[in-house]
């Protein structure tokens, strides 16, 4: 669902998240999560619906890893997971 948020509210909104999408650790992490999706494909596995766990280091379904395994996000906030580093 949506957010219900004023003009001003949404652009704010947006340069916060578009800020954050661009941290070196945010980009680090796509980055990684991009490479080990396209080594998984290559040798065979099937990853559709899945995204990459840097918690367990394990290709999971969206919802799990999106809502941190049923305990929601606010516990897993701020924390801090091994990433190769990719540039």
């Amino acid at each position: 669902m949506a957010q219900k948020l004023s003009a001003q509210a949404r652009r704010d909104k947006a340069a916060r998240d578009l800020a954050y999408a661009k941290s070196p650790a945010r980009r680090a992490k796509k980055a990684d999560a991009q490479a080990r999706r396209r080594k998984a494909k290559a040798s065979g596995q099937n990853v559709d619906g899945k995204d990459f766990d840097h918690k367990t280091g394990k290709f999971i379904s969206v919802k799990t890893n999106r809502g941190n395994r049923g305990k929601g996000t606010k516990s897993e906030s701020g924390a801090n997971y091994r990433v190769k580093r990719h540039s």
